[in-house]
C-alpha cells in the first residue's frame, strides 16, 4: 500500500508546473489501474506494510476515491481555461486524495481518525477557495463545526479502549465488545454526521449548493462514504451495546428519509435537490448498518459505492447546465432538450440509476438493505414504500421539469455537450451498471 502513497507523493512536482493540468489526471489514471491489478484476498486483509492495509470494503471504496478525483480534474476545465489558480487547485486535489487514501487504508484507529480529521482541510479550501457565492464563508464554518464538534468525543472514546486494551490495531477490536452508553454514543456520533443522519444534516445542503463542481462532487461520492465506513467498523466493538440501542437510530434515520424525500420536492436549485437526495439514500444506509445483520452490512456497502458513482454524475449534469445558462434555477433551466438531445439521454440513465433501476447497482444495494431492515422488523415496510415512492418521484420531477417544457427564451447564444462532458457521464455510468456483473465480489468479503 505504501507503493500508491508514493505515487500520489510523486504527483505533487506535476501540480506546480505549468501545462500539466491534463498530465496529473492521466498520472491518476495510470494509479487506477495498477491499483485495479492489485490481488485481492476476499475474506482478509491484504497488502499490508506499516501500518497500511486494505481489505475489501478499504478497496471499493479506494478506488473510488481515485476514480472520482480523477473525474473531478475533467469536471474542472472552466478553471483551466479562466486560469484560475488551477495548479493550486490540482495540489489540493491530490492532497485530498492522499488524505483519503490513508483513511480507508489505516489499520490503527488513531490514525484513521487523524486523517478522517485532516480530509476536512482541503474540502474546506476547495469550498472556500473555488465556491461560487459569497455565502460559501458560511457553508466552510457549517461543515467544520458540525464535524468537529461531533468528533471530539470519538477522540476520547479512541483514547479510552487504547488505555483499556493497549492496542488500536482495527483487526484485533474485532476480539473486544464493549457495552457502555457513553462510549457508544461518542464512537458514532461523529460518523452520523459525516453520513449525515437527519437532524445533522444542515451543512450538506448548503455545503454542496457553495461548492464548486468538484467539492461537490468529492463531497458527495466520498466524504459522506467517510461515516459510512467507519461506522461499518466501530460496529464490531460494540455489539452488545448496539443491538439494545440502534433502534433510535433506525427510527430516525427511516422517518428522516421520508421526510427529505417530499422535501426534494420543494427544492429550486438543482444542486440543493441532488444534496436532499443524497441525505435521503444514506438514511437507508445508515439503518442497514445499524440492523447489525449481514445483509444490512453488504447493502450499505453497496449502495455507497454506487451512490458515489451516481450522485457525482447527477452534479455533473448540474454543472453542464449551469455553465451554460449561468443559474441552476429549475424555473430557468427548461426545455433543454430542444438544446442537447444527446445530453438528455445522460440525464435519464443518471435518473434512472438513482431510482434504483436495474440493472444499477443502486438497486442491489436497495435489495439488501430493504431484506436486511424487514428481517429486523416488518414496520420498516412502511416507510420503506413511501422512500422508494418518492425517490422514483423526485428524479422524475428533476428529469420532466429540466429537460421538457418550453424553454427560457432569453437564452440567446447556447453550445451543446463537447466530447469530454459524454467522456465524463459515460466514465460515471459505466461502473454504476457493470459493476452488476461482478456482484460476487461485493457478496462475499464479509
Amino acid at each position: 500500500m505504501m507503493k500508491f502513497l508514493f505515487m500520489l507523493l510523486f504527483i505533487i512536482p506535476l501540480c506546480l508546473k505549468k501545462n500539466m493540468f491534463w498530465m496529473v489526471q492521466y498520472a491518476l489514471m495510470i494509479m487506477m489501474l495498477m491499483f485495479m491489478n492489485c490481488t485481492i484476498n476476499i475474506s482478509n486483509f491484504f497488502n499490508m506494510s506499516y501500518m497500511l492495509g486494505c481489505d475489501m470494503i478499504s478497496y471499493g471504496l479506494i478506488l473510488l476515491s481515485i476514480w472520482i478525483s480523477f473525474l473531478m480534474i475533467m469536471s474542472s476545465e472552466s478553471l483551466l481555461k479562466s486560469k484560475f489558480y488551477e495548479n493550486f487547485f490540482l495540489l489540493n486535489i491530490i492532497l485530498l486524495l492522499m488524505m483519503l487514501y490513508l483513511t480507508f487504508s489505516m489499520m490503527n484507529l488513531f490514525m484513521f481518525y487523524l486523517f478522517f480529521e485532516g480530509s476536512l482541510i482541503p474540502t474546506l479550501m476547495l469550498i472556500i477557495g473555488w465556491g461560487y457565492q459569497p455565502e460559501r464563508i458560511q457553508a466552510g464554518l457549517y461543515l467544520l463545526f458540525y464535524t468537529l464538534f461531533a468528533s471530539l468525543p470519538l477522540l476520547l472514546g479512541i483514547f479510552y479502549i487504547y488505555q483499556e486494551i493497549n492496542c488500536m490495531m482495527l483487526y484485533f477490536l474485532k476480539f473486544y465488545d464493549y457495552s457502555f452508553y457513553f462510549l457508544y454514543i461518542g464512537m458514532i456520533l461523529a460518523f452520523l454526521v459525516k453520513m449525515p443522519m437527519y437532524f445533522v444534516h444542515l451543512w450538506l445542503p448548503k455545503a454542496h449548493v457553495e461548492a464548486p463542481i468538484s467539492g461537490s462532487m468529492i463531497l458527495a461520492a466520498i466524504m459522506l462514504k467517510l461515516g459510512g465506513y467507519g461506522l461499518l467498523r466501530v460496529m464490531i466493538i460494540l455489539q452488545k451495546i448496539g443491538l439494545k440501542m440502534n433502534f433510535i437510530w433506525i427510527v430516525i434515520s427511516l422517518i428522516g428519509g421520508f421526510y427529505i424525500s417530499l422535501k426534494c420536492f420543494c427544492q429550486v436549485d438543482m444542486k440543493s435537490m441532488i444534496a436532499y437526495s443524497s441525505v435521503c439514500h444514506m438514511s437507508i444506509v445508515i439503518g442497514g448498518i445499524m440492523t447489525m445483520n449481514y445483509w444490512g452490512f453488504l447493502g450499505s456497502y453497496i449502495l455507497m459505492i454506487s451512490h458515489g458513482l451516481c450522485s457525482s454524475g447527477m452534479f455533473c449534469l448540474s454543472n453542464i447546465n449551469y455553465e451554460r445558462m449561468n443559474s441552476r434555477s429549475l424555473f430557468l433551466n427548461k426545455g433543454m432538450m430542444n438544446f442537447m438531445p444527446s445530453m438528455s439521454l445522460w440525464w435519464f440513465l443518471l435518473m434512472s440509476s438513482n431510482m434504483a433501476a436495474p440493472p444499477s447497482l443502486n438497486l442491489m444495494g436497495e435489495i439488501s438493505l430493504i431484506n436486511s431492515l424487514l428481517s429486523w422488523s416488518w414496520l420498516t415496510m412502511i416507510m420503506l414504500m413511501l422512500i422508494s415512492f418518492f425517490s422514483a418521484g423526485y428524479s422524475l420531477y428533476l428529469y420532466s421539469y429540466t429537460q421538457h417544457g418550453k424553454y427560457n427564451l432569453s437564452i440567446y447564444s447556447f453550445y451543446s455537450g463537447v466530447s469530454r462532458e459524454y467522456l465524463m457521464l459515460m466514465l460515471h455510468w459505466l461502473p454504476l451498471n457493470v459493476l452488476v456483473l461482478k456482484i460476487d465480489y461485493s457478496m462475499i468479503w464479509f
